[in-house]
């Protein structure tokens, strides 16, 4: 089935990825643009512009079967080995190298392709893609999301309304949401404390989770990374994580949609937990490694033009009155000001070394509604309450 973006869009949201996202184009820039053909259409104005740019456009066409470009695609989980993931070409690694900046266009044309694959070797691949996540996040970076007939479904959504919400959402000026931001960002700043209260629907017990975020840098979304965008996040001391929480939200993983989850920590470490669908899933991605074990975000979204809580993560973890946790790897921003300092990477590695920042193969963002009907209830920084009217958040005076 046809996808149907007239050019006015597609040039409207080019020029957003380049500019506002990348900050333009330079003679000496190598922009990888990596995605499924599928996304030819958004991929394709992106190539032109950057050539006409100066720049050099490396396209990178993701294999239906391979779940965001990692490298290597679902086939080698299935038929390979342990052994064979570990053999991952050269080439591959001087490519990631020589970008300087890095587009990646999510959405699948079948992701049944790379759903429910060996726990063993589905692990291992994402251990040996880690390296080269951190390469990508190491530069200018950003992510958006083309509309797909495989993604509608999930949503069970027509591909033309889905498609609406995305493109409209994707060709919105992201600096609108820098004034939004503003407040919750401030009184993120002053605080040391976090406290969120979720109710479990099975039990109707109240829970509540715990976490220290006193001298972490706090993170403004303005459509820099994610593209669309719309949350404030930071990255909480790992260690002092605890209690519980429950998740409602549906989350799509890797072919799969999650939902209804419930984590207990102790001493910044998953103890208990549980997913009313999915639950294998969610083993999974728990067992993944040490630090899929803990936590490496606490996030506000935003964004009070997405209304419908779409399942993908780039959507549902923006939705105006929500709030959103990672489990696994930290953000080493929230950590240190300049990552490509020499002195601030030795910060950043003692934080690693005491567990107050997490490294994981894992980030799986899991998302509350505290909006009317969800289970969130309300949240605490330190003594100042937040609560949700409509889909904005309201902090207590």
């Amino acid at each position: 089935m046809s996808i149907n973006i007239s050019k006015d869009d597609l040039n409207k949201w080019a020029d957003f990825l380049l500019d506002h996202s990348l900050g333009g184009v330079k003679s000496y820039d190598v922009i990888m643009v990596k995605g499924e053909h599928i996304a030819w259409p958004l991929i394709s104005v992106l190539q032109d512009k950057i050539f006409a740019a100066g720049g050099i456009a490396d396209i990178n066409i993701v294999a239906p079967d391979n779940n965001r470009g990692q490298v290597w695609g679902a086939a080698i989980t299935k038929f390979g080995t342990v052994e064979q993931i570990g053999k991952t070409p050269e080439w591959h690694k001087m490519r990631y190298e020589s970008m300087t900046k890095y587009i990646e266009i999510l959405g699948a044309e079948d992701p049944s392709l790379f759903a429910s694959l060996p726990k063993e070797t589905a692990t291992e691949l994402a251990k040996v893609d880690l390296p080269f996540k951190k390469t990508r996040l190491a530069k200018q970076w950003v992510l958006t999301l083309f509309p797909t007939k495989a993604f509608a479904d999930i949503e069970d959504m027509t591909l033309e309304e889905y498609t609406d919400i995305i493109v409209k959402a994707s060709t919105t000026d992201p600096m609108l949401l820098d004034e939004l931001e503003e407040p919750l960002n401030k009184v993120l700043k002053e605080a040391k404390k976090i406290r969120i209260i979720t109710l479990h629907p099975d039990s109707g017990k109240k829970l509540e989770l715990t976490m220290d975020i006193s001298e972490r840098n706090i993170i403004k979304c303005i459509g820099k990374r994610n593209f669309p965008d719309g949350e404030v996040f930071t990255s909480p001391n790992a260690n002092s994580v605890s209690g519980e929480i429950f998740v409602d939200l549906p989350v799509f993983y890797n072919g799969v949609t999650i939902q209804g989850i419930y984590l207990k920590f102790i001493n910044g470490v998953i103890k208990e937990y549980s997913a009313k669908q999915s639950d294998e899933t969610l083993r999974t991605i728990v067992d993944t490694d040490e630090g899929s074990h803990r936590l490496g975000e606490v996030a506000f979204g935003v964004n009070p033009g997405l209304e419908k809580a779409l399942k993908h993560p780039l959507f549902v973890e923006k939705v105006g009155g929500t709030l959103h946790i990672a489990i696994g790897d930290s953000y080493p921003e929230c950590f240190i000001d300049n990552p490509s300092s020499g002195k601030e990477k030795n910060k950043m590695e003692k934080f690693y070394e005491n567990g107050i920042a997490n490294s994981s193969a894992q980030h799986v963002d899991i998302v509350t509604d505290f909006r009317k009907g969800g289970s969130g209830v309300e949240v605490y920084l330190d003594e100042k309450k937040l609560t949700v009217s409509g889909n904005k958040w309201v902090i207590d005076k």
